[in-house]
């Protein structure tokens, strides 16, 4: 027969035991929960209809780099020779701006795709520019999106962007997500796939975007500084680089238009709380929070 002693000290480690598989199963379904995709209960491309891209979009460089497939898709490519732009017929100066983008796998370090609104074009050196950038990368890492915001300056040799970046709860080389920009007159709302992930609020004319801007797209060599601060280039053995943008949801006030009201109402309570989910689990750099930079260039912060 077992001792006394002997079961109590089975019994404890026993519980002991069951404690422990139930906290781990506890951590592991809580950091599953905390990586999957967040959500907002907003959906609002689903009230827009998507555009061609010929209804509000034309090249703007490297022509020979962009396609159409069957259904509408446009590729565009940066290769050795050449990259490749588009802008918008109109210039606007409020709206929602958001397109459908599948990017590349592999190495894909230096190279930068985007969908931005800007009106450098027109104010060279002391324009405005509200960017979503894909950052390429290397194998095994993950794409990284920055968003940004440009007011009055850049080309002037005082450049003050207002950086923000994610790594996202998604691959973006798998399937088609849905980017986009929403700006109004109060504020600038970035979202993906209808999350919102960033919100830039306007406390005064000299920190926030009052000028009418087009909307672009392009792909382009940055080496410079796009992946991990230009430590890794474009390696072109691995060319073609390729960009899928589909599905142009565009719903904006025209600079030429005397009177315009879009749809651009503030966040409810449930699309703050999914904000700050991703931006407690995913974002990776916050231009407030860099002490390298001058805070007196960024008195937002």
């Amino acid at each position: 027969m077992l001792s006394s002693n002997y079961c109590s000290k089975f019994m404890a480690a026993s519980l002991f035991l069951l404690v422990f598989v139930l906290v781990m199963s506890s951590s592991s379904s809580s950091s599953t929960t905390a990586q999957g995709p967040p959500s907002s209960g907003y959906y609002l491309t689903s009230s827009l209809q998507s555009n061609s891209f010929t209804q509000y979009f034309a090249n703007l460089w490297g022509p020979q780099h962009q396609r159409f497939d069957d259904q509408g898709s446009l590729t565009i490519w940066l290769d050795s020779t050449s990259g490749s732009g588009f802008k918008s017929l109109r210039s606007y100066r409020s709206g929602y701006f958001g397109v459908a983008v599948k990017l590349q796998s592999g190495y894909t370090a230096g190279v930068l795709t985007s969908f931005y609104l800007s009106n450098n074009q027109y104010y060279p050196g002391n324009h405005d520019e509200i960017d979503i950038e894909f950052l390429g990368t290397t194998p095994g890492k993950p794409y990284t999106l920055q968003t940004n915001v440009f007011i009055r300056g850049s080309g002037d040799g005082n450049i003050v962007g207002r950086e923000m970046r994610f790594h996202l709860w998604f691959d973006p080389t798998q399937d088609f997500h849905h980017y986009a920009i929403r700006w109004s007159a109060s504020d600038i709302i970035f979202l993906v796939d209808n999350v919102p992930i960033r919100r830039y609020t306007r406390r005064n004319d000299a920190t926030f975007p009052i000028r009418p801007m087009w909307v672009y797209g392009s792909i382009w060599d940055a080496s410079s500084w796009a992946t991990e601060n230009g430590k890794y280039k474009v390696d072109y053995h691995y060319q073609p680089f390729v960009a899928k943008y589909r599905d142009f949801k565009i719903s904006g006030c025209t600079a030429a238009a005397a009177s315009c009201r879009p749809d651009t109402g503030g966040l409810s309570q449930e699309q703050y709380r999914a904000m700050e989910r991703v931006q407690r689990n995913y974002l990776v750099y916050d231009y407030c929070n860099d002490p390298k930079r001058d805070h007196t260039q960024i008195p937002e912060c």
